[in-house]
């Protein structure tokens, strides 16, 4: 596993990788200050206003931390440049690799299904163009994404550190078992479709967490709320969903 710790320092953040060298060199790693709230980002302030208005309040999402959240961070700034017009449309939008951003409202319906506190420790499985990252930025401590296309995460980690977002680490692995070495984790949220919950998962849910997921086949899958308590686990159906699949050991295959 290689791991991209996300840092702002005085030039754009570099790819300071440890490495897992046969030769037993360690590689490099940065250290991440100590975290803070980023700043509001205005340039497309009420696009963002709009979409939330229309899209998101209308569909009974009405958390006021996670519509400040969404409100803050800029989804054109994840986006190719030349979809970044179609930013703050009702839909997925493709990015690299046959990825997706996720549509403004999933993005929405997952985060408010987390019910995130300010102490909690999220590991996202999927960190995609890092929009959903910057999301959860703005509602927890620290946040582990984990994304296995290399490419993907390098420029994830680069643009969150544009927006100066210091509170997530981005690892290159299979998401699919999750993040052991930094278990438990109070919040999961998983960006990609598995044919059944993974247990590696489960496993590294903190006694009272939550996990969201979509679960189903390649075309149509359920958003699942997965919640640990006194020791059971429980398995709530949100809303219909179709994702990207999950590819990883506890995941689908690869094709």
């Amino acid at each position: 596993m290689t791991e991209l710790e996300n840092t702002r320092m005085s030039n754009p953040p570099s790819n300071n990788i440890p490495s897992n060298d046969p030769s037993g060199n360690p590689g490099r790693t940065t250290h991440a200050p100590k975290h803070r709230t980023p700043p509001i980002y205005s340039d497309s302030i009420h696009a963002r206003r709009e979409m939330i208005a229309t899209q998101i309040c209308k569909r009974n999402i009405h958390n006021p931390k996670v519509l400040a959240a969404i409100e803050a961070i800029p989804r054109e700034h994840f986006l190719p440049a030349k979809i970044a017009t179609q930013a703050y449309e009702d839909r997925a939008l493709p990015i690299d690799q046959g990825q997706t951003i996720s549509q403004p409202y999933i993005v929405a319906c997952m985060t408010q299904a987390l019910d995130i506190k300010p102490d909690s420790t999220i590991l996202e499985i999927g960190t995609g163009s890092g929009y959903q990252a910057a999301v959860l930025s703005r509602l927890a401590r620290n946040i582990h994404s984990v994304e296995r296309i290399e490419s993907l995460a390098h420029a994830a980690e680069f643009r969150l550190g544009e927006l100066g977002i210091y509170n997530v680490r981005i690892h290159i692995s299979d998401g699919s078992v999750g993040l052991q070495e930094f278990a438990p984790f109070d919040r999961i949220i998983v960006t990609a479709a598995a044919p059944a919950t993974p247990q590696p998962l489960v496993d590294q849910l903190a006694e009272g967490g939550k996990l969201v997921i979509p679960v189903g086949d390649e075309n149509q899958q359920q958003l699942l709320l997965v919640t640990r308590n006194d020791h059971r686990i429980v398995e709530q159906p949100l809303i219909a969903c179709r994702f990207v699949k999950l590819i990883g050991i506890a995941g689908w295959a690869a094709s």
